[in-house]
């Protein structure tokens, strides 16, 4: 299994949404410049509520992961 095979998973999906909440919330605590940390952190959490892995185009893989919402 490789890592974009994990990503594109419902798991992979669960991943994002904690890194994402995670970075939205070290940006914030940490304030100053590391608010961009938290802008940043918009990126995955928002990919994982669409249900898309962004790695995958880059290996020739559909956008819209397998544990994606309505499949």
């Amino acid at each position: 299994m490789t890592v974009v095979d994990f990503m594109r998973g419902s798991t992979g999906r669960a991943a994002r949404t904690v890194v994402g909440l995670a970075m939205i919330a070290i940006g914030l605590v940490m304030g100053g410049g590391w608010l961009a940390v938290s802008i940043v952190g918009l990126v995955p959490l928002a990919a994982s509520a669409l249900g898309l892995c962004l790695l995958a185009p880059l290996f020739n893989l559909p956008l819209r992961g397998t544990g994606s919402p309505g499949t």
